[in-house]
């Protein structure tokens, strides 16, 4: 890749040049992951090795039949979403063109490969059988929606906030012509690069803290506060980015902004941990497991959905409006946990595990 500028950080402060004509290699900086990842994966082969229960994985076979079935089932997943991703393309990058709404299609996706995993033949069928017991669960729907609340937003906020960044306090929002316009470089603009790393570092971070914090005074309770918690920061995040998006220095709002942001980062990576524990009480051991598994599943596509809202907002100069979106979503989730785990102490009604 070839460079020829000075680099400049948030501040304008001068920190370097690349001559003209260098080579860099920014690729190669995910090497690094390799120091971790190797002895993790020697780790993980050697000492989880007794994680598979009778009650979810029984008779998994050895290590290569073990690979090979579950690289068949990654396969599937890999053929519906590749069905998926064409049907929400336009025609002009090879998709569809069909214009199908992006929430019909994740779901038509989720639904095509629980049906067809379960009717893979063998042990598979027996095994998967047995875990899709969840879905007779009205708990294991609730606490989907909860969970896509906090580890869906946290995974869709990691994304979404470098480019709320760039394209909202990267560039002077200034009347021309009796016109918005939002194409004029702002010189004064935070670095994406700088910042954007933090929220989630922290949502990361802090995860383990939830699980402490719940094991201490209860998983649904700290869901309800941190559920409290997203609301105002959604909503405040909103009113500063509706700010900085009408304003030619929107860098006087990038403060709050930023702030407001690492707020709902922390919350969900509290949430995160209070949520695992609400679903070890709710549901027997043999259930535990595979709703864990289906409600990640699920909230992962948060990774999608959330930087996509974001996106089609600022490109429709609204950029408020998905954050408010996702405010409500809060809200209706503070609701929900409320009703099925606070009130009239209903967790008292489950067994632990």
């Amino acid at each position: 890749m070839q460079r020829g500028h000075v680099l400049i950080n948030g501040s304008g402060t001068l920190i370097g040049k690349i001559p003209a004509g260098s080579e860099t290699w920014i690729q190669n900086a995910g090497y690094v992951w390799l120091l971790l990842l190797i002895p993790l994966a020697f780790l993980g082969w050697f000492g989880m090795n007794n994680l598979c229960t009778p009650e979810v994985s029984p008779d998994i076979g050895n290590a290569s039949s073990a690979f090979t079935k579950i690289t068949f089932m990654f396969l599937i997943g890999f053929l519906t979403a590749g069905v998926g991703l064409w049907l929400m393309l336009p025609e002009t990058a090879n998709g569809s063109g069909w214009g199908i709404p992006k929430e019909i299609v994740l779901i038509g996706i989720i639904t095509a490969t629980v049906f067809a995993l379960k009717s893979l033949p063998g042990q598979i069928k027996t095994s998967l059988s047995r875990q899709y017991k969840i879905f007779n669960n009205k708990h294991t729907w609730i606490m989907s929606v909860i969970y896509t609340m906090t580890f869906g937003s946290f995974i869709g906020f990691a994304a979404a906030f470098p480019l709320a960044i760039k394209v909202i306090f990267g560039y002077s929002h200034i009347m021309a012509d009796g016109q918005m316009t939002h194409d004029t470089v702002n010189p004064n603009g935070p670095s994406a690069l700088m910042y954007a790393w933090m929220g989630p570092f922290i949502g990361a971070l802090i995860r383990p803290v939830g699980g402490w914090i719940a094991d201490k005074v209860g998983g649904a309770i700290v869901t309800q506060f941190c559920s409290i918690i997203m609301v105002v920061s959604a909503l405040g995040v909103a009113y500063y980015m509706q700010a900085a998006y009408n304003s030619a220095t929107p860098e006087n709002y990038f403060v709050p902004f930023f702030i407001l942001f690492l707020a709902l980062f922390t919350a969900t990576g509290i949430g995160n941990g209070s949520t695992f524990r609400t679903i070890a009480i709710v549901f027997p051991k043999e259930q535990a497991g595979p709703v864990l598994g289906w409600t990640s599943a699920i909230a992962a596509y948060g990774a999608f959905y959330i930087p996509q809202v974001i996106g089609e907002q600022i490109t429709a100069t609204t950029p408020e409006v998905a954050l408010i979106g996702f405010a409500i979503f809060y809200a209706i989730c503070v609701v929900i946990n409320y009703w099925f785990y606070l009130r009239n102490n209903t967790l008292d009604t489950f067994t632990q595990p």
